[in-house]
């Protein structure tokens, strides 16, 4: 009763937010909900519960600013934070957008410190945006108050050398082999390792590997082999988070 849970990500967290809402509606079917959406806050509440979860599209946790320069992707600025600070529960997701170039890449410069650059190695400035991150974090969260999860990456199965195939349209079986791990995975473990608090990590990488049939194919626009039906994989992820919330021994809600 009483509990805020808020996802903070892209659209993969976009993902787990609907199948949660989904899930949480078929547990209760006779209880009213609301569901509204403030700018890149969606919200779907139980009032009778007085329990909320959230959504909070941010798809790199740092800021992006507008400028006369242009727009300006602030590594080592977080004051979205704001946003997300004080919750009972949240999940935290980043990657699938650092990899974007052209018209969908949402930023023309990148800043840290007293650095400018037009582009960088793009795993380099996710390890450095995470860094930013994790010392929010460590800095500002009460672990007896606010209990905060890390959706690993989430895969996509644009090409694999592990079937005859270059996308995953038309595949019905799961993979047998997942692959070498993901390169972002590792470095975002390698940024929860380094933090003072304890934050969560739900480990979804490998078992997502193995799904190749689990993404909706075609979207109308073209293949799409990042995003997730639902009902389907995500439902996993919540089911990781159920049982990471109920049953840790230093976790309460």
């Amino acid at each position: 009763m009483g509990k805020r849970l808020m996802f903070v990500g892209d659209s993969l967290s976009l993902d787990q937010w609907q199948s949660l809402t989904c899930m949480l509606h078929v547990a209760v079917p006779e209880a009213n909900y609301t569901l509204k959406r403030i700018n890149n806050l969606s919200i779907f509440s139980f009032p009778i519960y007085n329990a909320s979860f959230m959504f909070f599209r941010n798809a790199f946790l740092v800021d992006i600013t507008n400028e006369t320069s242009g727009r300006v992707l602030k590594l080592d600025s977080i004051t979205t934070s704001k946003i997300w600070d004080g919750m009972d529960v949240v999940i935290f997701d980043s990657w699938h957008w650092w990899l974007h170039t052209g018209r969908k890449q949402p930023w023309d410069m990148i800043q840290f410190g007293n650095t400018t650059v037009k582009d960088m190695d793009r795993l380099s400035i996710y390890e450095i945006a995470l860094n930013t991150w994790a010392k929010w974090v460590d800095s500002h969260v009460d672990p007896s108050k606010t209990k905060v999860f890390f959706q690993g990456v989430s895969p996509d199965h644009a090409s694999t050398p592990y079937i005859n195939a270059t996308n995953c349209q038309n595949q019905t079986q799961p993979l047998k082999n997942p692959g070498d791990p993901h390169p972002a995975e590792l470095v975002l473990e390698k940024v929860l390792r380094a933090m003072s608090k304890s934050v969560y990590l739900l480990n979804i990488t490998t078992l997502s590997q193995l799904r190749i049939g689990g993404h909706p194919a075609s979207d109308g626009r073209g293949v799409d082999c990042t995003h997730w039906c639902l009902a389907g994989v995500p439902d996993t992820w919540n089911e990781l988070l159920y049982t990471t919330l109920f049953s840790h021994s230093s976790i309460t809600f």
